[in-house]
């Protein structure tokens, strides 16, 4: 893995962040395309992230039969 991939992914959480997201999981892969002729590597990034919204306290959710309580 090269730092070029490391860098993108930085800024990828950094993004991700700014947008006011907590990233709790990330998984880079690096690999040869199987696609390409050429030898450069190519990578995916899985980020996990969460965000929690404040909920109105309308109280219409709590009478849902199918909300786990």
């Amino acid at each position: 893995m090269d730092d070029d991939m490391l860098e993108d992914q930085r800024r990828l959480v950094d993004l991700i962040e700014d947008e006011g997201w907590d990233v709790t999981d990330l998984e880079i892969s690096a690999y040869d395309s199987p696609w390409a002729d050429e030898d450069d590597p190519e990578a995916t990034v899985t980020i996990t992230a969460r965000k929690p919204y404040e909920s109105d306290g309308d109280g219409e959710d709590e009478d849902n039969p199918y909300r786990l309580k």
